[in-house]
């Protein structure tokens, strides 16, 4: 039976939720604040917290600090309740390295989707963890680290992931990087103004999520697939050991985030100082070499638009003034490139 912390200061509101989960299964702990929440995590740690944000004592932001310091809790999931549904409160709550959201009001449905699908999510990352984990650690014992790591990429049988599927969101707390077998993702950021940014476009050996690695903070960007993908996890913690024994593996790293370091420095001067038309032609050729295909790419108005930090309206004026000069060709969802020097020269 497994364990839900539930720290909630109004009481029928904190009742009501553990009777639902009680009926469900669940064995239920209660705390009326979040300080005798903490204390009452630290000597009979859950399974599970669900956390109210505004709170006598100590709030819920509170909570989650002083659980994810201890590193007998730290690995809880942990879900917010709150009435607050402003986008600061959100990222706030994602930056502290909370796994889940729920938004007052909400029905039992809510209540233990939420809950089950939290649970369902670690089992299956701990199975899949547990191989990775294990040969990370055996690497630990070996000379040669890079070599070793790449038999570790062999072996460890890749995640796939659906398009526009997320996986991992800015905010979020940086719990490790992929490798991309197959298939293509990209990040982006979320502007003030609530518009996406692509700042970056991955495919087949790239590495996503790396550039926070020697980092503390949480990552950046958001992730999302843009076509069917298979994804090889490695935890932040077992590879900081092994670029810290292995200078092999470290001088491999390091050059990995040198190029990411200068091709983002490149794609913010990009956006900085050229023109509409030369940011749309750049992000034209930059999918097209990331798909491989130097004739032609499949994007979305909406991708090129994030691209080149343009509106989806005005990639399409471009895109028809393109076609009029002569550099491209539209064949359904396909952009045909019929004059590469021309873009370039663009």
């Amino acid at each position: 039976m497994k364990t839900i912390l539930v720290i909630e200061d109004h009481a029928d509101i904190r009742e009501n939720i553990a009777e639902i989960l009680t009926l469900a299964g669940y064995k239920v702990l209660s705390a009326p604040n979040g300080k005798e929440g903490v204390a009452l995590a630290l000597h009979h740690p859950p399974d599970l917290i669900l956390s109210d944000i505004m709170m006598p004592e100590l709030d819920g932001y509170g909570v989650l600090q002083q659980i994810q310091n201890n590193s007998d809790t730290s690995g809880i999931p942990f879900i917010f309740i709150t009435a607050k549904s402003e986008r600061p409160d959100l990222r706030l709550g994602m930056e502290l390295g909370a796994d889940d959201y729920l938004t007052k009001p909400f029905d039992d449905k809510e209540l233990l989707s939420a809950v089950e699908g939290r649970f369902r999510k670690k089992e299956i990352q701990q199975k899949y963890y547990s191989k990775a984990l294990s040969q990370l650690n055996t690497l630990i014992s070996k000379k040669k680290g890079l070599d070793e790591f790449r038999e570790i990429i062999e072996e460890i049988k890749p995640m796939a992931h659906k398009k526009k599927s997320v996986i991992y969101e800015e905010g979020e707390r940086m719990k490790g990087f992929y490798l991309i077998v197959s298939g293509r993702l990209k990040t982006s950021r979320l502007t003030e103004e609530g518009r996406d940014i692509v700042t970056g476009i991955y495919g087949k050996d790239d590495f996503a999520g790396i550039n926070r690695l020697f980092s503390d903070g949480p990552y950046a960007e958001t992730a999302t697939v843009l076509e069917d993908c298979e994804l090889i996890f490695f935890p932040k913690q077992q590879c900081e050991d092994l670029i810290s024994k292995y200078p092999d593996l470290a001088g491999k790293f390091i050059k990995i985030l040198s190029n990411e370091i200068q091709s983002r420095e490149e794609h913010l001067l990009q956006i900085a100082y050229r023109s509409v038309r030369q940011r749309i032609a750049e992000a034209i050729l930059r999918y097209a070499k990331q798909q491989g295909n130097a004739n032609g790419i499949s994007a979305s108005r909406a991708d090129l638009a994030a691209m080149s930090g343009t509106a989806p309206e005005t990639v399409s004026r471009t895109l028809t003034d393109f076609v009029d000069e002569g550099l491209l060709e539209k064949n359904g969802n396909l952009l045909v490139i019929k004059s590469q020097r021309g873009l370039e020269h663009v």
